[in-house]
């Protein structure tokens, strides 16, 4: 089995040109039908959501991770502005509190201890804290519930794919057959590799401890110290987690082979050799390592195999804006995907996952670029840091940058028109409630105050509420799935215009 390079980008349409080396006639594979719309390989949150979300459209999913057993260490991850509102679509957000802890939604870029700006665009403007296996469970029980199929223990080995589908191997040798493939199977991606898609980036120049762990003094004596290191070594951190435990950060530098897992004694050193103490750190949760390696996909999508999440790209973690973009990788390619399966889906719909994310991922990546030369303890960078964190006295430079790491201030090109055009629209008030509530099912959604308008043929696709007392200062919105706004204005033919690039032709 061999997985052929496209020379090209295919275009959108559900087959794949008859011309690409490698590829096997639609004749040959008559008794090749796929029993699956789509594999995913990885049951991280970026596969968890993105099978979540296909099933919102009755497409068939399996899930395939290589792990027999969830992820058993206690890392806690931060879920940012953007993909609690993403949550809240779904109606998961409530999940999400129930086991996490809210926090201010400030500090974010570069650790600069800055308070967020007021007034933030946005009904869920905090950081809530939550175990990864939580997050994990969370959404993979979600995926269950509306349907999707979860295999662990099964590791991708190899795939074809053909202008039909893919046949996807495992590694004990099994051939799965489905119409598309998705590797969601984070930064050593064995689809990405296999696709023969390019990673290019930076290596990793300086690794940094990571783990949660109990301590053996006093709260007021660590945060004293940490305080006074702090004000040199960015890249240092003790911070309370309630229960005696406390997240651990610090340099790595000398410790041991980056092959093998650290251990305590290596936090141990490292902490006497920065702070004068080791804290009497004991009884650690998990311990990791993490570089500031940096790369980007050089495409989304070949054929029919896709990449979303780590398999993408992958950055350092500073900012915490990881999972969150994978998590939003999933949000923006799930409609389009459906679409395309579901036979609805504009030519060049699926192009577009490729056309928004990628950049939104090369700026993420050039702003960790940024943060991590800020850690530096170099007297240029430090420099530097400290002429931020005057300007970031100033309300507009402050919001900039909490926009960015939170993914509020993301505007895809739409094309010519209103601001908010290409922009996600807040969780407003309506009268049925709230806003976000009426996109639970993953559907557009027409927003017309002026009570004039109608979806048409495409109401299969899109919900409709006439609301004139909605807060907007644009007389109609037309939301896609993901809760970007597609269209703003009151002309009906203009509005099918739209219909029709976004949702294809109407049903009737």
């Amino acid at each position: 089995m061999h997985s052929p390079q496209f020379p090209a980008e295919p275009s959108s349409k559900d087959t794949v040109e008859r011309d690409v080396p490698g590829l096997r006639s639609s004749a040959s594979d008559a008794d090749r039908t796929p029993t699956f719309d789509v594999i995913i390989a990885g049951c991280g949150p970026t596969g968890a959501m993105l099978a979540a979300e296909l099933r919102l459209h009755n497409v068939r999913v399996l899930v395939l991770e290589k792990e027999t057993e969830p992820k058993s260490f206690v890392r806690i991850v931060g879920l940012h502005i953007r993909s609690l509102e993403l949550m809240a679509m779904r109606g998961l957000l409530d999940r999400m509190l129930e086991h996490g802890r809210q926090r201010p939604a400030g500090g974010f870029f570069a650790a600069i201890p800055k308070p967020a700006p007021k007034g933030l665009d946005s009904a869920h403007a905090y950081l809530l804290g939550i175990r990864q296996p939580v997050i994990e469970r969370l959404l993979e029980e979600h995926a269950i519930e509306l349907g999707a199929q979860v295999r662990r223990g099964c590791a991708v080995a190899d795939f074809e794919q053909d202008d039909e589908g893919v046949t996807v191997e495992l590694a004990d040798g099994e051939q799965l057959r489905a119409r598309y493939l998705v590797g969601c199977d984070g930064g050593r991606s064995t689809v990405r590799k296999l696709l023969g898609v390019g990673f290019p980036g930076e290596p990793s120049r300086t690794e940094t401890l990571m783990g949660e762990m109990k301590v053996g003094v006093p709260q007021e004596e660590i945060a004293a110290k940490v305080t006074e290191i702090g004000e040199t070594h960015q890249r240092f951190w003790l911070r309370p987690f309630g229960e005696g435990v406390y997240s651990v950060v610090v340099p790595a530098a000398g410790v041991s082979d980056r092959a093998e897992p650290p251990t305590l004694e290596d936090f141990k050193e490292q902490l006497r050799t920065i702070a004068g103490t080791d804290f009497g750190v004991h009884s650690p949760r998990w311990l990791s390592r993490f570089g500031d390696a940096t790369r980007l996909a050089e495409r989304y999508r070949v054929g029919r195999v896709l990449l979303a999440g780590d398999a993408a790209h992958i950055h350092p973690p500073t900012g915490g804006q990881g999972l969150n973009l994978g998590v939003q990788d999933a949000f923006n390619l799930g409609w389009k995907l459906a679409g395309q399966i579901r036979g609805w889906a504009p030519e060049t719909l699926l192009d577009t996952y490729q056309a928004e994310r990628h950049p939104v991922a090369e700026d993420v990546l050039d702003n960790t670029r940024a943060q991590m030369e800020l850690h530096s303890t170099e007297p240029g960078p430090q420099a530097v840091r400290r002429l931020l964190t005057e300007l970031m006295d100033f309300d507009e430079v402050n919001r900039y940058l909490i926009e960015k790491i939170t993914a509020i201030g993301i505007r895809y090109d739409f094309g010519e028109g209103p601001d908010l055009l290409g922009r996600r629209l807040r969780d407003i008030d309506v009268k049925q409630g709230h806003l976000y509530d009426l996109l639970h099912r993953g559907r557009g959604l027409l927003l017309d105050r002026t009570e004039r308008l109608t979806v048409g043929g495409w109401s299969d696709r899109v919900d409709y509420l006439a609301d004139p007392t909605a807060v907007l200062d644009v007389p109609c919105v037309l939301l896609r799935p993901d809760g970007h706004v597609a269209w703003i204005g009151d002309d009906q033919q203009d509005l099918d215009d739209h219909l029709f690039r976004w949702f294809g032709k109407p049903a009737n």
